[in-house]
């Protein structure tokens, strides 16, 4: 990605006064709720604990959502329902955005800057600069967002095996955040991949029913994760491929590997039970 296309600098809260970030929070909440409430219908169970540790969270504490990823308007609509503080922008959540989709040019740069959006490249790497930032934002304290499946998937099938991004800031994070999953359902059929000639609809499509399940808490026991790590990974070899020797826990590249393997097998167990857990809500709610 081209320098000019990072814009560090729009992503500032004291950018201009913070006026053009509550523009398009605003904005962009405005346009989430109208998809997901006038022109859809939105069920949300669980919504009081995502609620709650937006609002009130222990200070210092950052949070951490992770959702599977059915369309390109999962965010923002996802956070368009009734009772959520969509359109605060003191509260709204940091997330990694493809920035090959969200990042094309000067001027999506800039608003998805504004929109608190951190430009990932997919297939980059854990370690790749942005995810640097997205470590700070955690550090602050922030709410942060990701889609550990790394891709849209519009398939009615399990969990695909979770990319190891998500893990390694939860590892690395000097506050170890709380990890809060969100299953939905929905969203592939407000916006589809494949609709006219192949691509998305321009417009997102309406009477479609959206269903957002929320977990509760992830509990991760790190200090003990780590040492099963670097005991699994004795008789494994590490390559030189870039990674630091180092991290929060002291662990060699073989042990990261095996540490993130094992927190991304965690998150996917509770996601995957979320989801069945949605798909007894659906029946329901026919």
């Amino acid at each position: 990605m081209g320098r000019g296309r990072k814009m560090e600098w729009a992503a500032r809260a004291n950018h201009m006064g913070g006026i053009p970030r509550k523009a398009i929070i605003f904005a962009a909440g405005a346009f989430a709720r109208a998809v997901a409430n006038l022109l859809n219908s939105t069920t949300v169970h669980n919504p009081e604990t995502l609620i709650r540790l937006v609002r009130s969270r222990p200070p210092g504490v950052p949070l951490l959502t992770v959702s599977n990823h059915m369309s390109t308007l999962d965010d923002p609509v996802m956070w368009g329902f009734k009772g959520f503080p969509t359109m605060d922008a003191n509260l709204a959540r940091w997330v990694l955005a493809a920035e090959d989709i969200c990042f094309k040019n000067p001027v999506l740069s800039y608003c998805f800057r504004l929109g608190k959006c951190i430009p990932i490249t997919r297939g980059g790497g854990i370690y790749q600069e942005h995810m640097n930032e997205a470590l700070d934002r955690l550090s602050d304290g922030a709410w942060l967002h990701t889609f550990p499946e790394g891709k849209v998937s519009q398939e009615n099938e399990p969990i695909r095996r979770l990319k190891w991004g998500t893990a390694s800031l939860i590892a690395r994070a000097p506050v170890t955040p709380i990890v809060l999953p969100i299953v939905h359902h929905g969203f592939q059929e407000v916006m589809p991949e494949k609709y006219l000639f192949g691509r998305r609809p321009p417009f997102p499509l309406f009477n479609k029913k959206i269903t957002i399940t929320v977990g509760d808490p992830i509990e991760f026991d790190l200090p003990k994760m780590s040492e099963m790590a670097v005991s699994m990974s004795k008789d494994c070899s590490s390559s030189s491929s870039g990674w630091p020797s180092a991290t929060r826990f002291g662990l060699n590249e073989a042990a990261q590997k095996c540490l993130y393997s094992s927190i991304s097998k965690q998150i996917w167990v509770v996601m995957e039970n979320l989801r069945n857990l949605g798909k007894t809500f659906l029946k329901q709610d026919d």
